[in-house]
């Protein structure tokens, strides 16, 4: 089955530095993305409650994005964490690109839209 690419913003109110930390740091993703996360080389070892997944760190740029591949994913897809400051205004926001498939689509806004409100929990905005 063909997976649909879904691209979220979500505005955040911390600096580029912080919230890249949020994204890329093992400590930093505990926060708000998993309940244990560990690496070694570049993969990461995320663990939520009595389940566990690991993701392949693809590719970064230092306070610009990070790139991940689950392991078991057979295809081209991928989640990517952005950040973007905005010349005019100095709003920081994060854009997450996500690749699911069409009937699971609603259900990934939604848990993304709960991660990323926890994550400006852990930020105090």
């Amino acid at each position: 089955m063909k997976k649909e690419k879904i691209e979220l913003e979500y505005s955040v109110n911390t600096t580029l530095k912080i919230l890249y930390y949020r994204i890329y740091n093992p400590s930093g993703l505990e926060e708000w993305f998993a309940d244990s996360v560990t690496i070694k080389r570049n993969i990461y070892n995320f663990k939520w409650n009595n389940s566990e997944q690991k993701a392949e760190l693809i590719a970064k740029k230092k306070n610009k994005f990070v790139r991940f591949r689950w392991d078991d994913i057979k295809d081209n897809s991928y989640f990517e964490l952005r950040i973007e400051k905005r010349d005019i205004t100095g709003d920081v926001s994060l854009y997450i690109t996500d690749f699911v498939k069409p009937e699971e689509k609603e259900e990934t806004k939604d848990l993304w839209e709960e991660q990323v409100n926890q994550l400006k929990r852990t930020l105090g905005v």
